[in-house]
């Protein structure tokens, strides 16, 4: 139905003849411009409220989702984040100034994540789970990010741009509260609360199937002279326990998760399907992990939950030693005395946090370790005897550095290394090493006779890292 808005008369038709104004005409003609008038505050106020302006005042918000679409409530704006590994996608958003942020946030990950963002939580969300938070009014620009250890450091920030102001989001990395490194004199002089790790490695336990229950905790160690911080611990230990055997036992290791974040173990020893044996781990969960030794030689162990380089650096792995057929050409020869050595890096954080995220991923350590502990078989050196042979299995956990091990006024006689004899009883032969090569995730084990009374220096030779604390004493007495 169309509203007339001039005399009344169809295309075609004759016009109505001219009347003068006042009367009855004058009225009807009265009564059409205030038809008119109306119509056009309609039209008016229309357009004011495309405009951005309502009845109330408030601002209409529009803002594009992560699919294109646009979604409008009144000053609101609501968006879909995925998490994809270790990111948030999208990643940023951009919203006016006063606006209140809504996301719907699907993981789509195999871990646990979350995010917090203007000081408001999501709390864990677990994969395949999708979770709706209101973050509230955002009048400057912000940063979010997942507060999991180490996924900031891998790139789950999330940036929230406000227009109309002039700030921007704030930086995503921190800087980790100042904390004094000991230095070798600190490091050399026996301390309150030390307690060094017992290097002497037990022989295989009899038996063919191996079973162990263990309680992934996150506890305060002492992890340097004076210094104490969260370590994250397979059985209450860094090093975890060493498992040792024969070739063809069966290993059968059972986590319970008693700490605050996801956990999981990657066996090298094993030959297994990961998805299943090394899924993460939730808090108060429990997982078995189960493996056949088929193959002799010195593994690693360690958490497989990323980023894996921080649950590393924080003490999350360990040692599995396969004796080869006693009856085989390679079979071990008889020693005085087995020992273990593993080589890693020390982060020194603050006390509840451990070791840096950001720093870790910079490949920024403090200090190095054998067992754990920087300099600590200074300390408590290793004793012997004129004549005897010992033999000394390594095993290098990084993260990042390699280690080159060498004994200070000795040679050895034999090398093993990653599957194979470098060389064998060479000092027969007039021959010997002065040095083995692990780098990250090998092993190694070395043999060798002391010959004299004396005190002979046990070091990583990327000389660096023997400064730093990978350095110790076997003590030789007649």
């Amino acid at each position: 139905m169309s509203i007339p808005i001039g005399p009344a008369g169809g295309a075609g038709s004759n016009p109505a003849p001219k009347k003068p104004l006042g009367g009855d005409n004058g009225v009807e003609w009265a009564s059409w411009v205030l038809v008119g008038l109306a119509i056009a505050t309609v039209v008016m106020l229309a357009i004011l409220a495309s405009s951005g302006f309502g009845s109330t005042g408030q601002t209409t918000t529009q803002a594009s989702t992560s699919s294109g679409q646009t979604v409008t409530d009144g000053d609101t704006v609501t968006h879909q984040v995925d998490i994809e590994g270790m990111l948030f996608t999208p990643n940023t958003v951009e919203i006016p100034a006063g606006s209140t942020l809504v996301l719907e946030i699907t993981n789509n990950d195999s871990q646990n994540h979350d995010l917090a963002l203007n000081g408001i939580n999501t709390g864990l969300i677990p994969p395949g789970e999708t979770v709706t938070r209101d973050f509230g009014i955002f009048n400057e620009s912000t940063a979010g990010w997942c507060t999991v250890a180490g996924h900031k450091a891998m790139g789950m920030t999330f940036d929230v741009t406000v227009t109309g102001t002039t700030g921007a989001a704030p930086a995503g990395g921190t800087n980790p509260a100042a904390v004094d490194v000991p230095g070798v004199g600190a490091r050399s002089v026996d301390h309150e609360g030390f307690t060094p790790v017992n290097p002497v490695l037990a022989p295989a336990p009899t038996g063919t199937v191996h079973e162990y229950s263990w309680d992934i905790t996150e506890e305060v160690r002492q992890v340097a002279p004076g210094h104490e911080q969260v370590v994250w611990l397979f059985d209450g230990q860094a090093p975890g326990p060493t498992l040792r055997g024969r070739l063809g036992d069966t290993f059968r290791i059972t986590l319970h998760n008693k700490g605050t974040m996801d956990h999981s173990i990657d066996f090298h020893a094993g030959e297994v399907n990961p998805d299943t044996n090394m899924a993460q781990t939730p808090v108060g969960e429990s997982l078995t992990y189960e493996f056949v030794a088929n193959r002799y030689g010195i593994w690693m162990y360690h958490c497989a939950t990323a980023p894996m380089s921080l649950h590393i650096a924080n003490g999350m792995f360990g040692a599995v030693i396969i004796d080869p057929p006693a009856d085989s050409a390679e079979s071990l020869s008889e020693v005085d005395e087995e020992y273990l050595l593993v080589a890693s890096e020390m982060f020194l954080g603050e006390t509840e946090i451990g070791a840096d995220a950001q720093r870790v991923n910079d490949r920024d350590y403090d200090l190095t370790a054998f067992n754990f502990y920087p300099n600590q078989y200074d300390l408590a050196p290793i004793e012997h005897k004129v004549g005897d042979t010992v033999r000394v299995w390594l095993m290098n956990v990084g993260p990042d550095q390699s280690l080159s091990f060498h004994v200070v006024g000795e040679v050895f006689d034999t090398v093993f290394s990653e599957g194979r004899y470098l060389i064998r009883d060479a000092g027969t032969r007039g021959t010997g090493s002065q040095a083995v090569n692990v780098s990250v995730a090998q092993g190694a084990f070395i043999e060798l006779t002391f010959n004299a009374p004396g005190n002979y220096a046990f070091v990583n030779h990327q000389m660096t890292d023997a400064e730093k604390g990978q350095h110790g004493f076997f003590t030789v007495t007649d």
